[in-house]
């Protein structure tokens, strides 16, 4: 397992962390390990996660991996965006409290101007959820975020 911090990993904080721990990553993929806990942010009354939230999760698992590559090579970590989301399967309706769920994102594509694809699967005790996540990380993000909107009209 790798040692690091999620929150070294991943620009969330606090509750919005949904990941716990890194297995193992390399060039191509990640590993990621989680525990469903009760009363989180998004938990139902039951404690359980609605298992849309299975998009969230493999998210966050492809934030890690740019997280573990920065890391790994003296980096910040930057912020990087879910552009969308394709071939969202689950079996089930929601991932019951306690539950421990493993998720599995491939490297499909990425390319130098900061595009990515992963394929993604997410595995529990009769669980299984897959989708393709469409990602990308502007090459200077802070600089993307602080770029200025549209600008307003005034009227006198």
């Amino acid at each position: 397992m790798i040692a690091w911090p999620m929150a070294d990993l991943l620009p969330h904080a606090g509750d919005m962390i949904l990941i716990d721990q890194v297995e193992r990553f390399d060039e191509e993929q990640i590993h990621i390990r989680t525990t469903v806990r009760p009363g989180g942010l998004f938990n139902r009354a039951d404690g359980s996660l609605p298992a849309w939230l299975g998009i969230e999760l493999m998210a966050q698992s492809v934030a890690a991996y740019a997280g573990c590559h920065a890391r790994a090579n003296g980096q910040p970590v930057e912020l990087g965006f879910l552009i969308g989301t394709r071939k969202f399967e689950c079996d089930v309706e929601h991932f019951p409290a306690g539950a421990e769920l493993h998720i599995h994102a491939q490297r499909s594509l990425q390319d130098d101007n900061g595009m990515g694809v992963f394929e993604c699967h997410l595995r529990g005790a009769g669980i299984h959820a897959s989708a393709r996540l469409n990602v990308y990380r502007p090459p200077q993000a802070a600089s993307y975020l602080a770029e200025a909107g549209p600008e307003e009209s005034s009227h006198d």
